[in-house]
């Protein structure tokens, strides 16, 4: 019973991490961007980056991955 309460929250993160890391933007770092400075220098969002939406997605998308880690080894293991 417990091993399959422990899989459905499993399967509950996988989802939950895959429409996370789809719904954040990719990293804008080119080299044009790097050479013509049309990086996020001087902008609201790079000086509160902790508040933005993507810094937030980050963050959470780190704690889905430790806890997708954690229960995949919890699975596995003779716990159960």
């Amino acid at each position: 019973m417990l091993r399959n309460i422990v899989m459905i929250v499993y399967v509950i993160i996988c989802i939950a991490l895959v429409i996370i890391v789809l719904s954040q933007e990719g990293k804008e770092a080119s080299l044009t961007n790097s050479i013509s400075g049309g990086g996020y220098n001087d902008s609201y969002w790079s000086k509160n980056k902790g508040n933005s939406k993507q810094e937030i997605l980050k963050k959470v998308t780190t704690v889905l991955g430790i806890l997708f880690v954690l229960i995949a080894l919890l699975l596995d293991s003779k716990f159960f």
